[in-house]
């Protein structure tokens, strides 16, 4: 039967519903948010009192296999209290002894996420580098595991640019940490002496997998992007626009080695987006040379006294993988599964 209420045309009960269902998938947001924290700080203080009555008493492996019996068996019901998990605890508590900074950070993320971090980053610095990344761009398990074996923190903010010459602090930081060394392209499954349109064509064809290299915060405004200058037309490869630095982005893809030419072209058109597509509440645009190689002191000579901000990095492709990586690097299926579980969900269980 339909519900024929008056009230289903009256627009104060219209506003009235979608605020309460905006306050109710808040409150469960939060609720998710504040049981994994106090899930993650038990499991750590389960962890320290391990490796502290461990220590104390000269305990070994025995004694975690008899704690996790006689957890399980008073808590049947609850999930965690494996051996495996109880393992994964002592080493989580060993690895960040600091409770303050479990509070603060790591207690913020999943417990799966954690244990991926555990299994895969021996650096303490380097994992608190990727617990924080996980917590301000809410990533997925997947797409952390993926961030992580491409070696996203030693490529992040390491690009060769001028943003300390052209733009001011902070906004020059920001735009640093934005830009990576390499773009990792493998998904493409391109062979090296690929044509400039033709790496254009492909990154089009998976521009989700694509963004997600890029970053948080990039939308794709178009390719071979007309502007009309002085009577010419002339295309930018591909333009983006950040919707947290609120600027254009140009990209120039270029599948040989830096060349001097190419600062000129990318402040050509960083120039024309400034004057032609730019809003007064926008950032100055930022331009990037996507390269197949480069060296660091042509890259450096050419920016230098360029007025316009302008990064250059480099990308590979699946083809220059080392024949032992070959195969063992997720494919664009895999990688598109992970942007859809991110979409789904940013939390998980571990069992």
């Amino acid at each position: 039967m339909t519900d024929t209420s008056p009230l289903l045309n009256n627009p104060n009960y219209q506003t009235l519903l979608h605020n309460l269902k905006t306050q109710i998938r808040q409150a469960r947001v939060k609720a998710a948010l504040a049981v994994n924290r106090e899930l993650v700080l038990l499991y750590w203080h389960i962890g320290a009192q391990i490796l502290e009555q461990q220590a104390a008493q000269g305990w070994g492996a025995k004694a975690i296999e008899q704690l996790s019996r006689d957890l399980r068996q008073e808590f049947p019901q609850v999930k965690g209290f494996s051996l495996r998990n109880l393992k994964y605890m002592r080493a989580f508590a060993a690895a960040y002894p600091d409770l303050a900074i479990v509070q603060q950070v790591v207690a913020q993320i999943p417990w799966g996420h954690n244990i991926r971090i555990l299994d895969r980053v021996k650096d303490p610095e380097v994992r608190l580098w990727y617990a924080r990344a996980t917590v301000e761009y809410g990533w997925s398990r997947n797409v952390l595991v993926h961030q992580i074996e491409t070696n996203l923190y030693e490529r992040q903010g390491k690009a060769i640019s001028n943003f300390a010459a052209t733009l001011p602090q902070p906004q020059s930081d920001l735009v640093q940490n934005l830009l990576k060394s390499e773009y990792n392209l493998e998904f493409l499954e391109l062979e090296t002496t690929v044509r400039e349109r033709e790496l254009e064509r492909a990154l089009i064809e998976h521009m989700q997998l694509f963004l997600l290299e890029l970053g948080v915060g990039f939308a794709f405004v178009g390719s071979q992007y007309p502007l009309e200058i002085g009577g010419e037309e002339f295309f930018i490869d591909l333009l983006f626009y950040h919707l947290q630095l609120r600027c254009y982005v140009v990209i120039e893809l270029k599948t040989t080695a830096f060349k001097p030419a190419y600062a000129g072209q990318i402040n050509f058109y960083v120039n024309a987006v400034d004057d032609l597509l730019r809003h007064e509440t926008d950032q100055p645009t930022i331009g990037i040379v996507l390269c197949r190689s480069q060296h660091e002191t042509i890259v450096r000579y050419a920016l230098q006294g360029m007025n316009q901000p302008i990064g250059v990095s480099t990308y590979r492709t699946a083809a220059e993988l080392p024949a032992e990586y070959q195969g063992k690097l997720p494919s664009a299926e895999e990688l598109q599964a992970q942007i859809d579980s991110a979409i789904a969900s940013q939390f998980g269980t571990e069992k």
